[in-house]
């Protein structure tokens, strides 16, 4: 009897463990069959837009975004009015359709929706990036205006109105604006409100844009031309007398090197040189502030001197120092290569010049 109850328990412990292990079995596939069948409310992948022109009196209209979800959702909206930055919103009363007209309470603020998709499975609200702030009917500017004429003291300029939205009823004002070179600093000159512009000697060295306001009864807008040519000084009546600027001196214009001077006029020693070099535009005039540089040729012959500006009178003085491989007898030539040249621009390009001229020895 005993030799028997040891294997009668072996057996009922097994038994045991076996039906504990798939209880523990089946308690796990029922709580994973129910994570399975729980439901989710719709998710937004992608916000609401918007579509139209944030101005009064114009439709918006919104999209619902992109959703996903276990059961079809419908859709409700809701505008919102928001300070600049798009934050601070507020419901719009009644304003609860996909399409919304923008009132005059709008101007100043962004607009937002509010798309609300709801199912059995739940809620979930998202909201539309903001508008751009919201204008009045100002006229629009849809091309700037254009100025026509030459860039030169005596000339008379002409600005378009460019063109405009809407075109009714609108009045145009003109100001004229003084820039740098580049067109972005600029200043008002006074007095030029008309749509032409007689180019004055202050202007040399400048360029000159157009401001254009257009005006209607929902308000005033302004655009700007774009800048004219660098001012240039026109030659005068009757010959090149008045001096000009180098900067304003650009092509088709050129700086032409037309006298030159030697001091003493025959080397017969190697002390100093004093060259003089004049410089004029191509209509004659005298050019002061351009840079001039000569060296002697063949280049042992002279040490280098730096570049000098010429004067209000064209002339620019050099000073050059001849070395001891220079020779003083009868026969030979010292020649310089002389280049005048605008500042800022490229030294063998733009409005330079190159001359070769020589000076005797012995």
């Amino acid at each position: 009897m005993t030799r028997n109850i040891r294997p009668r328990l072996i057996v009922a412990a097994m038994i045991i463990v076996l039906v504990t292990a798939l209880t523990t079995l089946t308690g796990a596939g029922f709580a994973e069959g129910s994570a399975a069948q729980a439901n989710y409310a719709p998710v937004n992948t992608a916000p609401p837009v918007i579509s139209g022109t944030a101005q009064a009196g114009q439709t918006l209209t919104t999209s619902t975004g992109t959703w996903t979800y276990q059961t079809t959702p419908s859709y409700t909206f809701q505008w919102q009015r928001c300070d600049a930055n798009g934050a601070s919103c507020s419901t719009i009363a009644g304003a609860t359709a996909p399409t919304y007209v923008v009132q005059t309470a709008d101007n100043g603020a962004t607009l937002r929706s509010v798309v609300t998709a709801t199912s059995v499975d739940g809620t979930t609200s998202a909201g539309s990036a903001q508008t751009a702030v919201v204008g009045s009917n100002a006229p629009s500017n849809t091309a700037l205006p254009a100025i026509s004429g030459t860039a030169q003291t005596g000339q008379t300029l002409t600005t378009s109105t460019g063109t405009w939205s809407p075109t009714a009823t609108t009045t145009y004002a003109y100001e004229w604006l003084r820039c740098d070179s580049n067109g972005s600093t600029c200043v008002i000159v006074t007095g030029a409100t008309a749509a032409t512009y007689g180019v004055q000697g202050a202007d040399v060295g400048s360029t000159l844009r157009a401001e254009v306001t257009a005006t209607t009864s929902a308000g005033a807008t302004s655009a700007t031309s774009a800048q004219t040519a660098v001012v240039t000084q026109a030659a005068p009546t009757g010959g090149g007398t008045t001096t000009v600027v180098a900067s304003t001196v650009v092509l088709p214009n050129r700086l032409v090197i037309s006298g030159v001077s030697f001091q003493p006029r025959r080397l017969t020693n190697r002390a100093s040189i004093l060259a003089r070099f004049r410089v004029e535009d191509s209509n004659g005039n005298p050019v002061s502030g351009a840079l001039v540089y000569a060296i002697g040729l063949p280049y042992a012959w002279t040490k280098n001197s730096p570049e000098v500006s010429t004067g209000s009178d064209g002339w620019a003085t050099l000073s050059i120092s001849p070395t001891r491989s220079m020779p003083l007898g009868k026969g030979h030539a010292l020649v310089f290569f002389v280049r005048a040249r605008v500042s800022g621009q490229p030294l063998l390009a733009g409005s330079s010049t190159r001359r070769l001229v020589q000076v005797l020895t012995g």
